[in-house]
C-alpha cells in the first residue's frame, strides 16, 4: 500500500501542488494507487497529537510512504529521526521527492544506512547546539544580574489550590491536619506545607 502524507498551513494551492508532486512521482516509480493523509495542523503541536502519528501506527510492513520534502514530516531533525525510527522498525520505505532519496529502500540498504547515520549525526549536533545556546543565554542573563529560577517568596502551584476555604473550616473545627490530609487525599507533609505557605493557620 502506498500513502502520500501532505501537511499544509491553510494554503489550498500548496495542498494541490503537493498532491500533484506525490501522484506524479508515484506514477514514475510505479508505486500504484496512493491514499492521501492530509494535515493542516502546525508542527508546533506534539508529534503524538498529529495525523502523521496516526499514519505511522496505520502503516504495515512493506508499505510505502511518499512526502514532497523532509520538512513536511517534522519541525526538527530530532523529530524527523523519531519518525524514521518507527518507520524503520516496521520496514516502511519512505520516499522523499525533493532530494530524490529513499529511507528504507530494500534495493539500496547502503544508501539507507548512510542517510540514517547522517540524520542521526545531525540530530546529535542539533541537541548540542540547543544545549550550548541555552547555557550561553543563562550565563548572559546571570552576567546581566538577572535572577534565575523562581522569584524569592513566590508560591508554587499545588493540587490543593481551590480548597483553601474547606481547609480553613476544618481547621477552625479543630480537625487534625493528618485527618484533613486524608480527607483531601494528600500526605500530611503536603498539607502542612500548603497551610504554612498559604498562611491559612499557624502550625503548632
Amino acid at each position: 500500500m502506498t500513502y502520500g502524507y501532505i501537511r499544509v498551513s491553510t494554503d489550498k494551492q500548496d495542498l494541490e501542488n503537493q498532491k500533484h508532486e506525490v501522484l506524479n512521482y508515484s506514477n514514475i516509480k510505479k508505486l500504484g494507487n496512493v491514499d492521501f493523509i492530509e494535515e493542516t495542523i502546525s508542527t508546533r503541536i506534539a508529534l503524538e497529537k498529529r495525523r502523521i502519528w496516526e499514519l505511522i501506527k496505520l502503516l504495515k510492513e512493506n508499505d510505502v510512504l511518499v512526502v514532497s520534502e523532509l520538512s513536511r514530516l517534522g519541525r526538527s531533525t530530532m523529530e524527523i529521526m523519531t519518525i524514521f525510527k518507527y518507520l524503520a522498525e516496521k520496514n516502511i520505505s519512505t520516499h522523499i521527492i525533493k532530494g530524490n532519496f529513499i529511507i528504507g529502500d530494500p534495493d539500496n540498504k547502503i544508501q539507507s544506512t548512510v542517510l540514517i547515520f547522517a540524520f542521526s549525526l545531525a540530530a546529535e549536533i542539533e541537541r548540542e547546539l540547543i544545549s550550548s545556546r541555552t547555557k550561553e543565554a543563562l550565563a548572559r542573563k546571570k552576567a546581566e544580574g538577572i535572577r534565575l529560577g523562581r522569584p524569592k517568596g513566590s508560591i508554587s502551584k499545588s493540587k490543593l489550590d481551590g480548597n483553601e476555604k474547606e481547609i480553613i473550616e476544618l481547621l477552625d473545627k479543630k480537625i487534625p491536619v493528618a485527618s484533613i490530609a486524608k480527607i483531601l487525599s494528600v500526605s500530611r507533609t503536603t498539607m502542612n506545607h500548603f497551610i504554612k505557605s498559604r498562611k491559612l493557620k499557624k502550625l503548632s
